[in-house]
């Protein structure tokens, strides 16, 4: 029986924004530059090839020999290059227009630099809706990509995947099955052995198997007598291990490829999807998994679970949706509504919401290219000088209740119920969230507030004896507590939250007061503590700050000494944080962002200052990772029952 094989050899590659230059001339150096290089040198060979828009403009700015070689492939139709979102956005977390927008952004960018509109695209990580049909069709995309394992979400058995026509509101793009069998292959051995299987299997005994997961007979080819094969594998086989030359696994790769030209149609999917008759139709739920959003195999988290799981992506997918209000709201300024969305595209990539093989969410540098973004789109929606300081109540976070909004000319504060803690803190004129932190717990606010034995000690924090329950000493961490609204003074842009007495917790009987009010660049917090117990209450009273900084060290961070009438005791410096006493008065110099800020109470107080880092998995190596610095201003209190403890902290931002 003559079968003919068509094989579609595809390649993915994407670096997010907030990687360091190192890492993309890395991946060029072993990924991209050999595979191309490699296969001009087999014009038998035609891939499609699919790069994030993050990554071709710096190869564009880094590289623009490469960008030559490309437009020779694209000119020969060696190559096909593919579409998408500019920035690898998770499509389903964007509103339609954002989808569009992404779209077309990188549609015109390939157009551009190679003279060709792509025809197909490929979704970032795979992730499916059904309604994506509609702007991809918009869009001009005829076909995209989907895993084997979305097709029997679908309900399609294993011998029946192949190309396929899907549908949405009257709009349709046919979908080509990738398989992951073959990509786990090509990365497990030679690809002369995984092809001359593939077609021995496929000549001779069509209906064969092979074993699947639990022994379970899967077939290997299930097209029938002409049939299609997608392939994007991530890895290629080395013989000798990690250390061998990337030009000399690419070129034992190709060379394999080569050797099957006369029983294998090497094709793109560019020159098939205009021809495929009789598709079946099928409808594609929405993908539950998701190559690619973890770092690890696919199938470890959904796209929405990434918000669920990560509250600092919940956090980044807020902000994106509220300054997506903002830039609609905008009216009359079309070249500047154009550049606030612009300005936006670049918070969506799926980087900011999923760990990723670069880090993801859990990454520091990664978040605060988001954020920078994300500022910069909302600054660019209000009128300059004529913008009204204002206090909100809002569902910020998407949570069903409202949180507390203070925007003002300088800085954005936002506050929750939860601990009437600071979420958010923003200094606008250079567009940075000194609250973007990351932990690997709950997620870390500005000025959530302990009450702890006095016998805690500044090494006991180090050791972590504020972040869980301890038998050593008495704790009650009101950061986790729920606050009650008091009132909201829009008059005086101030706040007042209570949180009552709570029978049975440590220092249960203490009632805490606390209100916000925000002037300029200046946060005002009061606190009055009341005891309703019949028994003397000592603690040490301690009102948590995390400052995200560019990074720690000198070299990204400086404390100013405070001035002489304030250091009335000593400064003792740890490896992993400082001990401050008797001073009343903090100042963090941001190098980078060339701020100064300062942390000042209305009495003096001990200062325990620490760094915050987390475990980070970038290609696949482990790393701990700043996040923040946490200031800890430490205020001995003794309150006697029915009287009350009274202090102010003053928050300055100046740049």
């Amino acid at each position: 029986m003559n079968h003919t094989l068509r094989f579609i050899l595809g390649s993915h590659y994407h670096i997010p924004a907030g990687a360091g230059d190192d890492e993309f001339e890395e991946a060029y150096k072993t990924n991209l530059k050999p595979f191309v290089s490699t296969l001009y040198k087999y014009p038998a060979i035609q891939a499609t090839l699919h790069y994030s828009g993050v990554l071709l403009y710096w190869l564009e700015k880094a590289h623009p020999e490469f960008f030559m070689l490309l437009e020779d492939l694209v000119s020969r139709k060696q190559v096909e290059l593919l579409g998408g979102g500019f920035y690898e956005p998770l499509m389903p977390l964007l509103p339609l227009s954002d989808k569009i927008g992404q779209i077309e952004l990188l549609t015109t960018y390939l157009r551009k630099q190679f003279g060709k509109r792509p025809q197909g695209c490929r979704l970032p990580a795979l992730a499916w809706e059904p309604h994506i049909v509609s702007p991809l069709s918009t869009c001009g995309m005829g076909y995209t990509f989907l895993e084997e394992r979305q097709f029997n979400l679908a309900g399609v058995s294993p011998g029946a995947i192949g190309p396929c026509i899907t549908e949405d509101q009257g709009k349709l793009i046919t979908v080509f099955p990738v398989s992951n069998r073959l990509n786990e292959a090509f990365a497990r051995k030679r690809a002369s052995l995984v092809l001359e299987d593939l077609v021995q299997k496929m000549l001779f005994e069509p209906e064969a198997t092979i074993p699947g997961p639990g022994h379970r007979a899967l077939p290997l080819f299930p097209m029938g007598g002409e049939g299609i094969v997608c392939v994007f594998p991530e890895q290629i086989f080395t013989e000798n291990g990690p250390s061998e030359a990337a030009e000399l696994k690419f070129h034992r790769f190709f060379e394999d490829l080569s050797s099957f030209e006369t029983r294998i149609e090497f094709t793109s999917p560019g020159k098939l999807f205009k021809g495929l008759r009789g598709l079946k139709k099928i409808y594609f739920p929405v993908s539950q998994e998701a190559g690619g959003l973890s770092g690890e195999p696919a199938g470890t988290s959904g796209v929405q679970q990434c918000l669920i799981d990560y509250p600092e992506a919940n956090h980044i997918y807020a902000k994106m949706m509220f300054t997506h209000v903002l830039i609609n709201q905008l009216r009359g300024d079309k070249s500047r509504k154009r550049i606030a969305r612009e300005e936006l595209w670049k918070a969506q990539g799926l980087d900011a919401f999923c760990p990723g093989a670069y880090g993801g969410v859990c990454r520091h540098s990664i978040r605060k290219v988001a954020y920078k973004a994300l500022l910069a789109a909302e600054k660019l929606t209000r009128e300059q000088g004529s913008f009204i300081p204002s206090v909100l109540n809002f569902d910020f976070d998407l949570d069903g209740e409202g949180e507390y909004l203070f925007r003002n000319e300088y800085i954005n504060c936002y506050i929750q119920l939860e601990g009437a803690a600071v979420f958010e803190l923003d200094y606008l004129p250079k567009v940075w969230n000194y609250l973007d932190t990351f932990s690997e717990g709950s997620r870390r606010t500005g000025f959530a507030d302990h009450l702890v034995s006095p016998e805690l000690t500044f090494q006991d924090a180090l050791a972590g004896a504020l972040q869980g329950p301890q038998d050593r000493f008495s704790h009650r961490y009101c950061g986790a507590e729920r606050f009650e609204l008091v009132r909201m003074d829009k008059e005086h842009e101030q706040v007042h939250f209570r949180l009552p007495v709570q029978a049975g917790l440590p220092y249960g009987n203490v009632e805490i007061e606390k209100s916000y009010q925000v002037k300029k660049d200046a946060l005002r917090v009061r606190y009055v503590l009341t005891n309703r117990g019949t028994q003397t209450e000592t603690a040490l009273f301690i009102p948590s700050l995390d400052l995200s900084f560019p990074g720690e060290g000198e070299s990204f961070v400086r404390l100013a000494p405070a001035r002489s009438e304030d250091a009335t005791g000593a400064k003792e410096k740890k490896t992993e944080g400082m001990l401050m006493t008797g001073v009343g008065e903090l100042t963090f110099q941001d190098l980078k962002n060339e701020v100064f800020i300062t942390l000042r109470s209305d009495q003096p107080f001990d200062a325990w200052i620490m760094p915050i880092r987390t475990c980070c998995r970038v290609q696949g190596v482990l790393r701990r990772m700043y996040q923040s610095t946490c200031i800890m201003p430490i205020k001995p209190v003794r309150i006697e029952p029915g009287k009350r403890f009274e202090t102010e902290v003053c928050l300055t931002i100046c740049g």
